[in-house]
Parts: C-alpha cells; sequence; structure tokens
C-alpha cells in the first residue's frame, strides 16, 4: 500500500492499541488488521474492499467454500510544468489489478502496469544516469521519454492463524517511519519466497530474495547479474503499545569469474544467526543486523526509531577516530495525531543519519541493493536527513504539506578513491583509512518542499486527482546552487509509492 494506505492503518492503532497488529512489518497481513474495518476505522475515503464476484457455496451443512475476486483498473495519468527546462511533462500510466480469495486462508493477486512518461529534470537526471525508473524497473527509450512495463504478484496460503506462506514478486518495507534504514519499497520488486508465524505477541517472518546486480550492465540485460538475500525479522509487542523488533539479513553474489555460486543453501536455516554460518563456510559475505521499536502513548503519539549495523567493531567505536569500518545509522522519528486537537490534523518527523561506507562491501556485487537503487535509503550512506509531514484530512479531500532537508557527503573529482556516499562502489576503493565523519567529501545541501491537494473522487477504487507544487533546492560547498520548481496535476487510482524526494 501506499504511504496514505499504511498511515491510516497506523493511525487507527495509534488510537486503538492491539499487541497481535505489528506495524513495522509491511505489507500487513489481513487478519491482523482486522479490527480497522470500514466501521471502525472511517475508510469511506479510502475504501478499497471491491467485491466484485462473492459467492458462497454450500455443498453440505458443514461445509463452506467461499470465494470472492477483485478487478480494479490502474490509471495514472498526470501532466506538469518543468519551471527549470520551460517544458512540459506527462505520465501516462495503466494497468489491472487482480486478485482472488478462497475462503479465510488462500488468496492470489497479480497486478500489471506500464506506460509511456517523462519526468522533471532532477528525477530524469537519474533515470539518465542508472538507466531504470525509481522502483519501477527498466527504462526504454531516450530523449527523456521513456516506456516501462512492471510486473507483481504472489499467491499466500495461511493455514490458521499462526502461519503464513508467500511465493510472489513484490517488495516490503521495515520499519514505522517514512523511510527505513534496514529494508524499504524504493527500489525495484523482486523474487521472493516467505513464511511468516504468528504466536503469542511475536511474529517471525523469514524470506529468501533473488536481486539482480545491474550496475556495470549499461542496459544490456545478457551483463545482468545475480545476488540473493536470506532476511530475518522477528517483532515482538511487549504491550499494545510498545514494539520491539530484531532484523538480520546477508546479502551474497550467485557467481563470479571462478564459480557458479547459486543460492547458498547455507543460508537455508531459519533461526540460526549468520555470522557463525559465515565463519563456517569461511564466506566473505555481506551481513547488516538492525533493531526497531516503537511506542505509541495517549492515543494521540507514536515514537520510533531503528538502528543499522553494518561491520560492527566496539574496540575501533570507542577509540572515535573515524574508522571507515564503523558503519552504522539511526534514525528516531515522531507522530502526532489530531494536532491541536483538530480531528484528522497528523503531523510526522523524523531524523536520518547513516555514516559513510553503510551498505556498500568490498565486492561490488554484494552491496545492499537492487536493480541500480538502495534496498534501505534512497541516498545511500554519509548523510543526515530531517523529512517531516503536515496531514489533514477532511471527507473527500486530503492536503499534505511535505519538507525534506538533507546534508549528503559525495566524491570529489580532486579525491582518487570512494569517499563513502555511492553504495554501489567497492570499499576497498576508500579514501581515507581513519577521519571518516558523517557528510565528508563535498557537502550537498538539499531541501525539497512540496504542497499537494487531493479529492477522491470514487473513494470505491482510490480514484482521486491530485494536484501541486514541489519547490527544489539543491546547493553545495563548491558555489553550485539549483532550483527545481515543478506543478503538476493529475488523476490516479494507484496504490504503490513513487518516490520523487531524492
Amino acid at each position: 500500500m501506499n504511504t496514505d494506505l499504511n498511515n491510516l492503518t497506523d493511525a487507527y492503532y495509534i488510537k486503538f492499541p492491539s499487541d497481535r497488529f505489528h506495524s513495522s512489518m509491511k505489507p500487513y497481513l489481513g487478519f491482523s488488521t482486522l479490527e480497522a474495518d470500514d466501521s471502525a476505522f472511517h475508510l469511506t475515503n479510502y475504501k478499497i474492499k471491491n467485491h466484485f464476484l462473492e459467492k458462497t457455496f454450500h455443498a453440505e451443512p458443514k461445509f463452506r467454500n467461499k470465494i470472492s475476486t477483485q478487478i480494479l483498473p490502474i490509471t495514472d495519468v498526470q501532466a506538469g510544468y518543468d519551471a527549470l527546462l520551460g517544458k512540459a511533462i506527462s505520465e501516462i500510466t495503466g494497468g489491472i489489478y487482480s486478485k482472488i480469495n478462497i475462503n479465510q486462508d488462500f488468496s492470489a493477486d497479480l497486478t500489471f502496469i506500464g506506460g509511456q512518461v517523462s519526468y522533471p529534470e532532477f528525477t530524469d537526471t537519474l533515470v539518465k544516469q542508472y538507466k531504470v525508473i525509481p522502483g519501477l524497473g527498466m527504462a526504454y527509450g531516450s530523449a527523456g521519454n521513456y516506456q516501462f512495463t512492471n510486473l507483481t504478484g504472489h499467491v499466500s496460503y495461511s493455514p490458521g492463524r499462526i502461519f503464513n506462506f508467500q511465493l510472489g514478486k513484490d517488495k516490503m518495507f521495515i520499519g514505522d517511519g517514512y523511510r527505513s534504514l534496514l529494508l524499504s519499497d524504493v527500489a525495484n520488486n523482486y523474487p521472493y519466497f516467505k513464511s511468516t508465524v504468528n504466536i503469542w505477541k511475536l511474529q517471525y517472518s523469514v524470506w529468501y530474495s533473488w536481486f539482480r546486480d545491474i550496475y556495470n550492465a549499461n542496459g544490456m540485460q545478457q551483463k545482468f547479474l545475480n545476488r540473493y538475500g536470506t532476511f530475518h525479522y522477528l517483532s515482538y509487542n511487549i504491550s499494545p503499545q510498545l514494539n520491539i523488533g530484531l532484523f538480520e539479513t546477508v546479502i551474497f553474489e550467485g557467481a563470479n569469474a571462478n564459480r557458479h555460486r547459486g543460492f547458498d543453501p547455507n543460508y537455508l536455516n531459519p533461526v540460526i544467526f549468520y555470522r557463525p554460518i559465515e565463519y563456517s563456510i569461511g564466506s566473505p559475505d555481506n551481513e547488516l543486523l538492525g533493531f526497531n521499536f516503537s511506542w505509541k502513548f495517549l492515543q494521540q503519539y507514536k515514537i520510533y526509531g531503528q538502528v543499522i549495523l553494518d561491520e560492527f567493531n566496539f574496540q575501533q567505536m570507542k577509540l572515535r577516530e573515524g574508522w571507515w569500518g564503523d558503519k552504522q545509522g539511526f534514525q528516531i522519528g515522531f507522530k502526532h495525531l489530531d494536532l491541536f486537537g483538530i480531528k484528522n490534523l497528523t503531523l510526522q518527523s523524523e531524523f536520518n543519519w547513516i555514516r559513510p561506507f553503510t551498505y556498500s562491501h568490498g565486492n561490488e556485487q554484494q552491496n545492499y541493493s537492487q536493480f541500480n537503487q538502495p534496498l534501505a535509503h534512497p541516498f545511500g550512506a554519509n548523510f543526515y536527513e530531517i523529512p517531516t509531514f503536515l496531514t489533514y484530512r477532511f471527507k473527500r479531500s486530503q492536503i499534505d504539506l511535505k519538507c525534506i532537508y538533507a546534508v549528503i557527503g559525495k566524491d570529489s573529482s580532486n579525491l582518487h578513491g570512494d569517499i563513502g556516499q555511492n553504495i554501489f562502489l567497492s570499499y576497498n576503493l576508500r579514501s581515507f583509512e581513519y577521519g571518516n565523519n558523517v557528510t565528508q567529501g563535498i557537502q550537498n545541501n538539499f531541501f525539497q518542499g512540496e504542497l499537494k491537494f487531493t479529492w477522491f473522487v470514487l473513494p470505491g477504487i482510490n480514484m482521486r486527482i491530485e494536484t501541486g507544487i514541489i519547490q527544489r533546492f539543491m546547493s553545495n560547498t563548491q558555489g553550485y546552487l539549483r532550483e527545481d520548481p515543478y506543478i503538476y496535476l493529475g488523476i490516479k487510482t494507484s496504490m504503490y509509492n513513487f518516490y520523487r524526494d531524492f
């Protein structure tokens, strides 16, 4: 779901906490959000439960087989004007979403979207550089006009409310904030197999994923390389208000110049920590550890945060000498519902901080990325960021004010090496062994403000009209300054996130 829909669900459980709901693992499992139905949560403006076909068959009194089917059109048509370049922008995207549910235990869905798009300069620059449309896959075409197709789907089986098994191609998000330092939905989707166990106040998820390394492929599919990932995430609701989560992943290459490795069966173990396994097989794979927490109180407030650890060395950290291998990051944020006593007025803000070289690896094929985009924060590493949001909903309308400020340290042409922001580079190219600090290199100051108005035309299929203005500033310590104003108007039914703020 997109940020708006996830925030509505999250807001309900801030007001009515439950020790069965685990807010940090997205997408949510349906049976864990049963309380947040339309009557309790007033989802009138975001209703997406369209059952175009629903029928119950009675074979005998003790047997009931219920089938429901959803078919929803996807339309994303948007026109805009890039004031910096003085040119019109158009995005024409269409597709279809279909889903079938059988009883309460089996479901399958398929989403196909495609279209022809052009973007304002600040997004088009990224498309040209990485040859992908952020979050949507390969960009075909040239001269600022691109075509793309994207297919997402999965099958899900839940034999009761303890176990859930999923096989599909999609993406996931771990955390309670706008950004995630553990795993986000910024990159393109990927194949995975996931199993989840819900017992008592615990939710434990294990999934195995297949990623594609296309950084040096120059758009040629025959040069795409395989990388794999195994993920563990344990979420524990200490109380309905307090949650902690433990995260672990290992990323490993599928082949190199010497051998074809494939998916390493050593990483199929769903319980054991990976570092002992890595030592036992002599593998220098890329492992990350993380921690997530959230605390809800007074039915209006939520404080949340994360810590990411990548090659943590306590002795070096104590020396405080900026060792390159001190690769860590943290997030702290809050939400305030019904600000100033105004119903449906929400304020959210967070602080994200990532040290240089975090998420990168000595073997470039084992960095923490998918399809030329980071699997965690879109800025990569070596930055700090403050996103802030103010949202007000009233009946069928919504107003959003978004402000993002960041300072990012980027490479200098005067240095023959890597200063730690670009996660696609090997950390063996580092410029310094010690003295590495956040935002080192050329400091880039980033600010983006956006004011958006939304009117929900057909709430039943999430059809809405959006209009807004984006003002973007970029400057650095070498005298560079750029302002990108962009205005847009569109009609949409999509429910996925497309990020324009990095």
